[in-house]
Parts: structure tokens; C-alpha cells; sequence
């Protein structure tokens, strides 16, 4: 198995985002005081059609296409609220070390007189573009996250601290019972202790929870990570610092859908046209996968555990085939999707209940451990 490891990037200090918010202010300033001119912000476009495929990082990343915000008429609302959430990021969360949501965002707006936001998609997406124009991941700027982060059960110890003292919680994941460690909203502080030998990622809620039941972690001495749909942030910044830290390889298995191939296992991998400004943080190059793939429906006679391929199912493969650049970079991933357009069924992880509820992790997951042959 594979360990090969992208270089880990570089996290930004309070300090230095502190700093970047400084420095586009001062540019706004010099522009109005000195200069006489409009002042302008300048944001990446943040699409699939903004991206390449780094094959070396691993990852997808930003093209130089920007959209640009200048001071006018039209615009002052919008340029206002830019002023006073950059102000509030630095003065109240990143020099106070605090940290605030983004419902807590839109709400703040409420005593911005003139400048509020009226619904929040507004304070959501301006979130996004200042993140996008500093260049540093919002969790990093103090936002936490509103979903949770996934669930970690295993052969791991994470050491987290304690907000108010600082001082370090070991959380033992081999030892929780019948439940699963939840991953906190921001995870740049976490340290890990494991002899584990690989990092199993679950799509699904029900299959992580028959794993976790059965202790499969002692059997394949490995990390079991839910992902429940596609990957969080806070879920992939964690398996990321994870496999950075500790070495290890990732498994990848999903559902054999095209939502599963191309939004799951590739978010998780390559990351995201919508975040490729910071897909650096949140992407996991060290990734491969596991299963479900149409050629395991032949290998493993599961054609009558299937269901046809629904019209969003042709359509997400045949715009893969046609426009992902990471699909269009891996030719197993397209032979991949063309043989299942051919096949015309699409499978669950659950399917391999028709051999026995337990044949997942007694036949299939070992059988394919031992073969050791992944999809990139």
C-alpha cells in the first residue's frame, strides 16, 4: 500500500491573518487619501471553471481569473459590509482569540446600522469571498463551522486541550464504548498517538456504526472515520492533519454512485471548484479508494443487490467524463464511469448484506485490504 504524502501546508497565526486584513485596509486607504481614486477589492472566482488539477500537489487549484469590488454607487452597501466584517474578524475574534459562527455573523450585522445583512446567504458568501482574497481558511480566522465534523473510532488517541486551563484531554478511541469520538469544528491544535496502520474513511452512518460494533478496528489495526455524505471541512482538515502527522494511508469507501465517485471521494481528495483558494487545507492527497466500484457487482455477484442509474446519475457521470479535471487527469476513474454507464446500476455499500450482514468486514474489506489495488 501506497504512503506516499503531500507536503503539509503551512497554518496561517492569528497574527498573520491579523496582518493580511491590515494590509488590504491600508490599500483602501491609500487609495481614498493618497491616491484620489475609487478603492477596489479583487476576489479569485471561486468555480470548477477557475480550477486546475495539480497533479504533484494533489489537489485542485485556483487560476488567476478574480472578480473585482470597486467603490461606487452601486456597490456601497456591499463595500461597507466588506469594511465591517474585516474589522470585526480582526478586532473581535482574531486579536481577542475568539470565535463566532455564521449565524452569530449575520446577526452581529444587526447593530451595523445601514450596512446589515438582510438574510444571511448575504454575510454566508461575503464570508467566503474575504476568505478567498486573504488566502486563509476561515476556521483559521476564528469562524467555526455550523455542521458537525464526522465521528473517529479506532486504534488513535487525540489530544486535544482544554479551552479555559490549556491544558492537554486525551481522548482514547479504541475505548468509547458503543460510540465514536465527534471531530470539534477546528482541529489545528489536535495532536495524535497511534500504531495504526491505515485510516479507513466511511460514507455511511449505518456501515461505520456495524464496523464500530464489531471492533473491525482491532482487525485491520486501523483509524475508522465517518464521513456521513460528503466530507465536512472540519472532517477533511482532520483526516488531512492526521495523515500528515502520523504517515499513514487513507481509504476511501463509498457508495458505487457517481454522487459517491465524483462528490464524495473527490471533495475528500482533490477538493472543490467552490473552495479551490484553500482546497490546500482541505484535501487529501495520500486519499485512494477502496470500493464500491461496478467491477466489484461482477466480483462479488451482487448484480441483483443493484439499482438502475437515475437521470442525476447519468447526467453527474457524463459531466465528469466531460468537465472534472480530475476525472479527465485519471484514466482509471474514467474507465471507471464509463463501465458503469454501461452497466446502468449504481450500488450501496450496504449491498453486500446480501452474503450475510457481516460479510463486509469479514470477506470483502479484508479481501480487498490484501490485494492492496486502489483507485487514485
Amino acid at each position: 500500500m501506497s504512503k506516499e504524502s503531500a507536503k503539509a501546508p503551512e497554518v496561517v497565526t492569528k497574527e498573520a491573518a491579523s496582518r493580511k486584513i491590515v494590509e488590504v485596509a491600508k490599500e483602501i486607504h491609500d487609495d481614498i487619501v493618497k491616491k484620489g481614486r475609487k478603492p477596489s477589492m479583487s476576489f479569485p472566482i471561486r468555480s470548477l471553471a477557475n480550477v486546475k488539477y495539480d497533479a504533484k500537489r494533489g489537489h485542485f487549484e485556483i487560476l488567476g481569473k478574480k472578480a473585482s469590488r470597486t467603490l461606487s454607487y452601486n456597490t456601497v452597501k456591499t463595500f461597507a459590509q466588506s469594511m465591517r466584517l474585516l474589522a470585526t474578524t480582526k478586532n473581535d475574534l482574531l486579536d481577542q482569540d475568539d470565535i463566532a459562527g455564521k449565524r452569530e455573523v449575520y446577526y452581529n450585522s444587526k447593530s451595523w446600522g445601514e450596512c446589515r445583512f438582510d438574510e444571511q446567504p448575504e454575510s454566508d458568501t461575503l464570508l467566503d469571498d474575504i476568505e478567498a482574497m486573504l488566502g486563509v481558511n476561515r476556521e483559521q480566522l476564528g469562524y467555526i463551522p455550523e455542521e458537525r465534523g464526522g465521528d473517529v473510532c479506532g486504534e488513535i488517541t487525540v489530544i486535544d486541550k482544554d479551552p479555559q486551563t490549556g491544558a492537554d484531554v486525551k481522548i482514547n478511541c479504541a475505548k468509547l464504548g458503543s460510540g465514536a469520538w465527534s471531530i470539534p469544528s477546528r482541529v489545528e491544535h489536535l495532536r495524535f498517538e497511534t500504531k495504526a496502520r491505515l485510516v479507513l474513511v466511511v460514507e455511511t452512518a449505518s456501515l461505520f456504526q456495524r464496523l464500530v460494533h464489531h471492533r473491525y478496528f482491532e482487525k485491520a489495526n486501523c483509524v475508522l472515520i465517518s464521513m456521513s455524505g460528503v466530507p465536512t471541512r472540519a472532517c477533511r482538515r482532520f483526516i488531512r492533519r492526521l495523515a500528515d502527522d502520523r504517515g499513514l494511508p487513507v481509504l476511501a469507501f463509498t457508495d458505487g454512485d457517481p454522487y459517491g465517485y465524483c462528490n464524495i471521494y473527490r471533495t475528500l481528495k482533490a477538493g472543490s471548484g467552490q473552495a479551490a483558494h484553500i482546497n490546500r487545507f482541505f484535501c487529501v492527497p495520500q486519499a485512494h479508494y477502496l470500493g464500491v466500484t461496478p467491477q466489484d457487482i461482477l466480483d462479488y455477484k451482487l448484480e441483483d443487490a443493484t439499482h438502475p442509474l437515475e437521470e442525476a446519475d447519468i447526467k453527474r457521470a457524463k459531466d465528469a467524463l466531460k468537465n472534472d479535471p480530475f476525472i479527465l487527469h485519471h484514466k482509471e476513474w474514467q474507465q471507471v464511469l464509463e463501465q458503469m454507464l454501461k452497466m446502468g446500476v449504481r450500488i450501496e455499500q450496504q449491498a453486500f448484506a446480501k452474503h450475510g450482514l457481516n460479510f463486509v468486514l469479514d470477506t470483502y474489506l479484508p479481501e480487498k485490504l490484501k490485494k492492496g489495488k486502489f483507485l487514485p
